[in-house]
């Protein structure tokens, strides 16, 4: 018997998907235990930070590839360590000559190295560019309702606005912001950076967010392979959670039986 969440697929651009975890492959301590965790995530949606990662642009290093197969996942090339908008356009148009024309893409512009924020003027001019130029992009955000829209209506194929700060673990410090740039979007939601353990995940969920993409809070769990199966359960979790449509909270006491045919003394 699978549950409401396992049947639903999702859409994001031209693909659709089953699992609505997107994980990333860095951080692990070996190829091994990438390859493990990330079977164990059931993810079909791969992150790969093209300048950091070896999927064939350089020779002789341990290929990612041969443990991610692209015929098993879908790979998301990233623009992870990006400061310009510049740079971020020539690391996608980089990853689509490796991936014989894959245009899905995630783009992340960054601010700094101490927050790794988003720089939103460098995301804009990156999105204009790339999708001119035929990528499906997923943008990386701040969780800015109007910054949010306005990269949906320039044709960005999902919106993924921060939960806080990349590698963090802090969990989702502005749900209402969340909340707010999903009720406008026409697009996927997914939140993306600051998720640390499973229960962050099903909080995502719970509120109505497509999905959700980490890296770090599996790859630097005690046991990520272990955590990779709990996020899976939790992000499936909160999606049957939020379908079946959570009680009223209330201010005051709700007898779990019915008052009345009381026996009286």
């Amino acid at each position: 018997m699978y549950s409401a969440a396992e049947q639903e697929t999702f859409q994001i651009g031209t693909r659709r998907f089953s699992s609505r975890l997107l994980v990333g492959t860095g951080k692990y301590k070996d190829m091994n235990e990438t390859r493990d965790a990330i079977a164990a995530s059931g993810a079909e949606i791969v992150t790969v930070a093209i300048r950091r990662t070896n999927i064939g642009q350089n020779p002789g290093e341990p290929n990612l590839l041969d443990v991610i197969s692209p015929e098993r996942y879908t790979l998301l090339p990233n623009t992870a360590g990006c400061y310009t908008a510049q740079e971020a356009v020539r690391t996608c148009q980089l990853a689509r000559e490796l991936l014989d024309g894959h245009n899905l893409v995630k783009l992340e512009v960054l601010g700094d190295q101490k927050t790794l924020y988003p720089n939103m003027r460098e995301t804009l001019a990156a999105t204009e560019t790339l999708i001119a130029d035929g990528f499906e992009v997923m943008v990386y955000c701040n969780d800015d309702p109007i910054a949010a829209k306005e990269l949906e209506q320039m044709g960005c194929v999902a919106i993924m606005p921060l939960g806080s700060l990349i590698g963090s673990g802090l969990g989702i410090l502005n749900p209402h912001n969340i909340r707010l740039i999903m009720e406008e979007a026409q697009v996927p939601i997914l939140v993306d950076a600051g998720v640390g353990t499973a229960s962050d995940a099903a909080i995502a969920m719970e509120m109505g967010c497509d999905g959700v993409l980490m890296n770090t809070a599996i790859a630097h769990a005690r046991n990520p392979i272990l955590m990779a199966s709990a996020m899976k359960k939790a992000i499936e979790a909160g999606r049957d959670a939020f379908l079946a449509g959570r009680m009223p909270k209330k201010a005051y006491a709700s007898a779990s039986s019915p008052l009345e045919g009381l026996i009286h003394s």
